[in-house]
């Protein structure tokens, strides 16, 4: 009866950025925000954005 547990693959504007990488909004029209330092907040999405989550497109650091 164990349930696989699977990481988050979208996180809201203000919760913690768990991998420094470029983050692209989940409403399609390639909004992207540039995040160097995991730790940061989420920033709130784009003005007019129908979007609800961040999602991580390239990250920064793929081998560690």
């Amino acid at each position: 009866m164990s349930e696989e547990q699977t990481s988050p693959t979208s996180w809201h504007p203000g919760e913690v950025v768990p991998e420094s990488g470029i983050y692209e909004c989940d409403c399609g029209a390639g909004h992207h925000w540039s995040t160097d330092v995991k730790g940061h907040r989420f920033p709130p999405l784009p003005a007019g954005c129908s979007g609800a989550a961040w999602t991580l497109q390239t990250d920064a650091h793929p081998d560690s």
